[in-house]
């Protein structure tokens, strides 16, 4: 039978929101909140993005997206140009106090992960990142029947 509390979303979930309450709370001295943090993360990692794959790496909603990187860049967090080569594209950084700030934020991130994992082998932590990424891309078989179903008559 089918246990809400034994699932994997419900399993999953439960972690995200805990860790995610958790480290919010942590970081809120700084003036930013745990989307912006995972935006300055995400620019960190991989500077020039488009809204899009910002969007999608971040999974955050793309008009919330949209109004938070215009928080950020009041903030002088981030920096929004055009790209050379493309004018119509719009490419985000992270602005110089962006920097610094989420290289002080990210030992604090590391910090989180080391206690949530400290149970974990090296190997064990290995699978279940794997696992968790093959999950997420599995996914997207969801995705083309939800699009098939409303494309249906």
């Amino acid at each position: 039978m089918y246990k809400l509390t034994d699932s994997v979303p419900y399993l999953l979930n439960r972690v995200g929101v805990r860790m995610g309450e958790l480290f919010s709370r942590r970081i809120a001295s700084y003036g930013v909140t745990l989307p912006m943090y995972r935006v300055m993360a995400a620019l960190w990692e991989v500077p020039d993005q488009r809204l899009n794959d910002l969007a999608a790496m971040t999974t955050i909603e793309i008009s919330t997206l949209s109004r938070l990187i215009g928080t950020m860049e009041k903030m002088k967090l981030v920096s929004r140009s055009r790209l050379e080569n493309n004018a119509r594209t719009v490419a985000i950084n992270l602005a110089k106090e962006g920097n610094r700030l989420v290289a002080e934020l990210m030992p604090i991130a590391h910090h989180f992960e080391e206690v949530a994992v400290s149970e974990l082998s090296p190997n064990a932590l290995k699978v279940l990142k794997k696992t968790l990424g093959d999950i997420y891309v599995k996914l997207d078989a969801i995705e083309e029947e939800l699009t098939a179903s409303a494309d249906a008559p």
